[in-house]
Formats: C-alpha cells, sequence, structure tokens
C-alpha cells in the first residue's frame, strides 16, 4: 500500500489477513450489531409547495420527497463466530503500541467482552467508554436503551499511545466548586460521553444507517493515534472514520462490503487525492449512483 488512504470493497476477512504483522497503530470498529432485523433509513427532501402535504412555519405548506433508501440486514446466526477471526487479525495486524476501539450495543456486548479478553488478553483491557445519547422512540414496557458500548483494549497495557493532553476537555458540571482555575481549563471526559447521534436532519447526515457522529470518533483518534498514524476500520459503513483521519492528519483504511456503504464514500471522499479503491475477489463494484 503505497497510498495514502485505502478503500477497499469486499469481505474484510481476507483483506485483513493480506496486511502485514504490526502495521496498523489503531483500529475502531462499529460491527453490525446482531440486532436481528433490517436497517434502514429513508432519505426525504421537502419543498415549499401549494399543493404540499405538510403545514409547516407561519402555515407556509411543504411537499415532501422521498430520495431513496439505503439498508442492510444485521442478522447472523453465529455472530461470535463471525467476528472472532477477524478481532485475531485486528490482534495481529496492530503495532505494539496500538489499540482497539470496539463499538457495540448491549445486546452482544458481554459475550464480546469475554472474547476479546480471550484474544487480546483481560490485562489489556483498559476501559469499557459508555456513549449516551437520548433521541428517538422510548419504549413504555421497560427502561428505553440509550447507549451504546465502546471497549477499549490495547496490545499491551504497559505500553499503549494515550496523548491525554491532547484530549478536548469538557465544562465541569458544577464549576463553583473547583474554582476558577479549574472551572476555565475544564475536565478531562469520563468513560460516559454524551453525544447526540446523527440526526436526520443533522449537517453530517450521508443518509447510511447506523452513521456515527464524528465528534466521538475524533475524540477517539486524538486520544490513542498520532499525527501521520494509519488507522483501520473494517466494518466502515459510511466512512466517518476516514472523515476524521483527513481532517486530523491521520491516514486511514478503510473496508466494507456494502454496496450501499461504497456508494456513500464514493460521494464523501469525491476529490479527496491519494486514495486507492481496491476491490476484493469476486466483488463487484456497483454503479455509481
Amino acid at each position: 500500500m503505497n497510498s495514502q488512504h485505502t478503500i477497499f470493497f469486499g469481505d474484510n476477512l481476507p483483506f485483513l489477513r493480506s496486511l502485514p504483522d504490526e502495521s496498523v497503530d489503531l483500529i475502531y470498529i462499529d460491527p453490525p450489531f446482531n440486532t436481528g432485523k433490517v436497517q434502514s433509513r429513508t432519505q426525504m427532501r421537502t419543498e415549499r409547495s401549494q399543493e404540499g402535504d405538510r403545514v409547516g412555519f407561519k402555515g407556509e405548506r411543504y411537499q415532501t420527497i422521498r430520495l431513496g433508501s439505503q439498508a442492510y440486514a444485521d442478522v447472523f446466526d453465529d455472530f461470535l463466530g463471525f467476528i472472532q477471526p477477524r478481532l485475531v487479525e485486528a490482534w495481529r495486524v496492530l503495532q505494539p503500541r496500538g489499540a482497539l476501539y470496539f463499538h457495540i450495543d448491549y445486546r452482544e456486548v458481554h459475550y464480546c467482552k469475554v472474547l476479546l479478553d480471550q484474544i487480546f488478553g483481560r490485562e489489556n483491557f483498559i476501559n469499557e467508554i459508555i456513549w449516551a445519547y437520548d433521541y428517538g422512540g422510548k419504549p413504555k414496557s421497560r427502561w428505553p436503551a440509550k447507549h451504546d458500548n465502546i471497549l477499549f483494549y490495547a496490545k499491551d497495557a504497559g505500553h499503549y499511545t494515550f496523548n491525554v493532553d491532547e484530549i478536548e476537555r469538557e465544562p465541569y458540571m458544577a464549576p463553583g466548586l473547583v474554582g476558577p482555575e479549574k472551572a476555565a481549563r475544564g475536565k478531562l471526559p469520563t468513560d460516559v460521553w454524551w453525544h447526540t447521534i446523527v440526526t436526520t436532519n443533522g449537517t453530517e447526515k450521508t443518509g447510511y444507517p447506523t452513521q456515527k457522529p464524528l465528534g466521538g470518533i475524533n475524540r477517539i483518534l486524538v486520544a490513542s493515534s498520532n499525527q501521520g498514524d494509519l488507522v483501520l476500520d473494517f466494518f466502515a459503513g459510511s466512512g466517518t472514520v476516514g472523515e476524521a483521519c483527513l481532517k486530523l492528519g491521520r491516514r486511514f483504511l478503510l473496508a466494507d462490503n456494502n454496496p450501499a456503504a461504497l456508494q456513500v464514500m464514493r460521494r464523501r471522499f469525491a476529490g479527496v487525492e491519494g486514495i486507492e479503491w481496491r476491490v476484493g475477489e469476486g466483488a463487484e463494484i456497483p454503479p455509481e449512483g
């Protein structure tokens, strides 16, 4: 790989096996959560129209136009059997000072934690980060599930990159209790991150289901990688990790086998120089659209 950045379309397992040992500085992955559902998002646009189907500000009427939809099946009969060989390869390709951030939800996190302990070693588990948000519907039969889990492992817990002084600090919830100097500086974020999801009308949206916000990805990259480092995401989806790398001066290596993901990344990285687009054996690049 001589290019600055690589985007691979196809099965990520043979792709991972093709990478050299200890060649990647940081891995972030957001694999399918095995919800048993089809994840989908419909893209809509509204235009002002006298015959519109919606009434907005000051009684103006608007017409809703459906632009299209994107979806993928989030169902595995054996999720752990699917993810295990990929995590073995993730450990192999990590640099000695490297780290893995594994983004999952409450349905699978307990099983994945045990699996990661076996592969990385329980002694190399650093944190469980709770990404909390408050958006979307709330069932009335249970406590609404409004968080994801991010498991943070180092390849070597005694020797890994963590740039604590570069992490953007947060305001204190009770600044009067800490004094003006500390209040002005702010506090280091804890392992609970409050951050909204990418909303349907947000400026970051690409239309891809399960797209993650740049804010959390930026924080991970700043803390656990350095300028010029190579960051790998082998469930790349909409390519948020790639965009964060471009803004923060990291190189990226993205992989996904979903044609919808490839289409989104084509649009997202149109005009970006230094990207090598690769296709796996048996994969056919879908037409642009």
